[in-house]
């Protein structure tokens, strides 16, 4: 019997109807190949660098996977699209609204990958706040290790997560 890899899913809306989006997205993902094992509590969160935006809605998933990782962030694009997201513009304007977003946070023991299109560990996960928490509900405590008691992000530290 082969073990799929565990891989971490970041989700969040900020624009439509945020609870929908993330309902339809974590539904959608067992089309892609991703078996859920564990979803944390949906949280509202703040978007980074921008003011005056609508409060995100976010969760984190755990989930089973033996699609690869570039497929699978291609699979999860398609998602994103059938919600309502179009990539198109987004590079000039990289914090807009969106109606979903789907980020790989971590794939497998170990898993990196540094190439245009997909970064593993995702590079800013250990930043944000709603990740940190997810990760921590789900058990997730080999992505903990090793993160320093305070983030550089004011406001988010380990104690105050309950983790420290």
């Amino acid at each position: 019997m082969t073990v799929s890899p565990t891989v971490y899913l970041s989700l969040g809306a900020n624009r439509g109807n945020k609870r929908a989006s993330l309902e339809g997205a974590v539904a959608a993902l067992a089309a892609a190949g991703v078996r859920i094992t564990a979803v944390s509590r949906m949280r509202a969160t703040r978007p980074q660098a921008a003011t005056g935006r609508a409060l995100f809605l976010n969760c984190v998933v755990k989930a089973e996977t033996g699609v690869p990782p570039r497929t699978l962030l291609r699979r999860l694009r398609g998602i994103e699209f059938a919600l309502g997201r179009h990539r198109r513009g987004e590079k000039r304007a990289r914090r807009t609204p969106r109606t979903i977003d789907i980020d790989i946070v971590a794939y497998g023991r170990g898993t990196r990958i540094a190439t245009r299109d997909l970064t593993l560990p995702h590079p800013h996960y250990r930043e944000r706040e709603f990740v940190l928490t997810g990760l921590a509900e789900l058990g997730a405590g080999e992505l903990m290790r090793g993160l320093p008691r305070r983030q550089n992000r004011p406001g988010v530290s380990l104690e105050r997560l309950g983790l420290g």
